[in-house]
């Protein structure tokens, strides 16, 4: 989403965005024609909605989805990127009964309370997206993942566009080249860390391309940029936690909390580390819901120091001991620590280190918060 609203954006298109969950503030949720609802805009249009809704029951995602669609309506854009809360088939977006097009992002196992607790489940939910007469645009998958939305789409009489076969992406000499029936697309690499960032943005480019959208290769490459995205593999350069560390230290924050997430983070590092080598310290705070073993499996051999934190109080949150008895059962050094002050202190004591705060979108919110580094 935040290269397909950079792209479009790039073409002089006036763009909606509705993603979850925020990191500071719930405004990063909507955008309106490109710019952050305003306080006093949304707290009108929750208030509607609630009057609306007249005390019935009703989730958080849903009343708010709502309110969403509301402001949407009231202010005029030419496209509205719109991202699933949870699942698919029945999330409180899937109510859209001719989007201009659907897109399925790789699926991992994550929410398995919730979706199911294999790939066939959760990509069964996922492909409750798809329309007919609506065009999709499949990212890379597993293979079981792949049939069973082949399912849904061979069901609806639609045939996706999927990586790998009908489109790929790739890093060629520092660039990223990207290929379809159309022709050869020769690019700037996106602004955004991570070689997983070849992904996403080939999956964006994709659908510019196969929904026929109205912008040009340079303003693809524009959009590739200037394109932005808090809490992914971001690094901070500047803040009050920043000035707690040695200017040797790099610090980088990234909201990754399930296993996928976890393997394209360390991949990313790997080669971050080829290329400026340095001792990688993993600050760590995470749910009780989470595969922690499974997440911190990727980082063995790259690093041997887990700090732990807990989560504010949140009671969902595993405990920054609980954590570090759990990481110490990997065979990783380990030391719980009561905040994020307290942990990065901790870190400046390791020669020339990269310092990388992982494992929850909360904490990732909390970090830049803490760091004065707000989302715009």
């Amino acid at each position: 989403i935040a290269h397909l609203r950079a792209m479009l954006e790039a073409a002089d298109k006036k763009i909606h965005v509705y993603t979850s969950p925020h990191l500071v503030s719930f405004r990063e949720r909507i955008r309106l024609a490109g710019k952050l609802v305003s306080a006093k805009r949304l707290n009108r249009a929750l208030r509607h909605c609630e009057r609306v809704n007249a005390g019935r029951p009703i989730t958080y995602f849903e009343i708010t989805t709502a309110a969403a669609f509301y402001l949407f309506a009231e202010v005029g854009a030419d496209y509205l990127l719109l991202e699933v809360g949870l699942g698919g088939r029945f999330d409180a977006t899937n109510v859209v009964d001719k989007p201009l097009g659907s897109i399925i992002t790789p699926v991992s196992i994550d929410h398995v309370e919730f979706l199911g607790d294999n790939l066939t489940k959760i990509a069964a939910e996922k492909a409750g997206i798809l329309k007919r007469h609506a065009p999709a645009i499949i990212a890379r998958q597993s293979e079981e993942a792949l049939d069973t939305i082949f399912e849904e789409a061979k069901r609806l009489g639609i045939t996706p566009f999927v990586a790998g076969v009908d489109f790929d992406v790739y890093a060629q000499n520092g660039r990223l080249i990207y290929e379809d029936e159309k022709g050869l697309a020769d690019l700037p690499p996106s602004r955004l860390a991570g070689p997983f960032q070849y992904e996403n943005a080939g999956t964006a480019i994709a659908a510019i391309r196969h929904f026929n959208l109205p912008v040009s290769e340079g303003q693809i490459a524009k959009g590739l940029l200037h394109v932005q995205w808090p809490g992914r593999l971001m690094p901070l350069t500047k803040g009050p936690l920043v000035e707690l560390l040695p200017q040797t230290h790099e610090l980088w924050l990234d909201g990754g909390h399930n296993v996928a997430g976890a393997q394209v983070l360390a991949d990313s590092l790997l080669q971050m580390n080829r290329a400026r080598p340095k001792n990688l310290v993993v600050i760590m705070g995470t749910y009780a819901n989470k595969d922690v073993a499974g997440f911190l499996r990727h980082f063995a051999g790259s690093t041997k120091k887990i700090i732990t934190l807990g989560m504010g109080g949140d009671r969902a949150s595993l405990s920054a001991r609980k954590l570090a008895e759990l990481a110490a059962q990997q065979g990783f050094e380990t030391q719980p620590a009561s905040s994020i002050k307290k942990a990065l202190k901790e870190a400046a004591k390791i020669d020339n280190a990269r310092i990388l705060i992982c494992g929850s979108l909360h904490l990732a919110g909390d970090v830049l918060a803490k760091n004065k580094t707000l989302p715009d």
